[in-house]
C-alpha cells in the first residue's frame, strides 16, 4: 500500500500575508529613516553630498523604493527557493552590507556618511525581520 502526499503550498494567502507585512515595514522603515536623518540634521550633520544636499524626504522615498524591491525578492523566493527564510535573509544581508559602499567612497564629511551608514542599517533591522518571519523556514 502506498500513500500520496500533497505538497503544493497555498501561495495566495501566505503572499498576501507576505507583502501585507512587507507594506507595512516600508512603510515603518522610512519613517524611521527620514526621522534618524532629520535627527542627524538637527544635532548639525551635515546632509550634503557634493554640493548638493539630501532632502530629508529623500530618505523615506529611497527607503520605499529599496524596501518594496526587498518585498518582491521575499515573495520571489517563498515560491521558489526550498528555504526561502534563510535564503532571504542571507541575500538581504549582503545587499545591506553592499549598500555601504557608495556611503563609504561618497563625497562627504565622515559624519555624514556614517549618518547615511546608520540609515540603510535602521531600515534593514525593520525590514529584514518583519519580513523574514512571513517566509517559511
Amino acid at each position: 500500500m502506498s500513500t500520496t502526499t500533497n505538497t503544493t503550498r497555498a501561495t495566495l494567502p501566505a503572499t498576501g500575508a507576505l507583502i501585507g507585512t512587507g507594506v507595512v515595514a516600508t512603510a515603518a522603515a522610512s519613517v524611521a529613516t527620514m526621522a534618524v536623518a532629520a535627527a542627524g540634521n538637527a544635532a548639525g550633520v551635515s546632509l550634503d553630498i557634493g554640493a548638493a544636499p539630501i532632502p530629508v524626504a529623500g530618505f523615506s522615498v529611497l527607503t520605499a523604493f529599496f524596501s518594496l524591491i526587498g518585498v518582491v525578492i521575499a515573495a520571489l523566493l517563498s515560491r521558489f527557493a526550498r528555504r526561502p527564510r534563510r535564503t532571504f535573509v542571507r541575500t538581504t544581508v549582503v545587499l545591506t552590507v553592499l549598500s555601504l559602499v557608495p556611503d563609504v567612497i561618497v563625497d562627504a564629511g565622515p559624519a555624514t556618511k556614517a549618518l547615511l551608514m546608520l540609515t540603510h542599517l535602521v531600515a534593514a533591522a525593520i525590514v529584514i525581520p518583519a519580513v523574514a518571519r512571513r517566509l517559511a523556514a
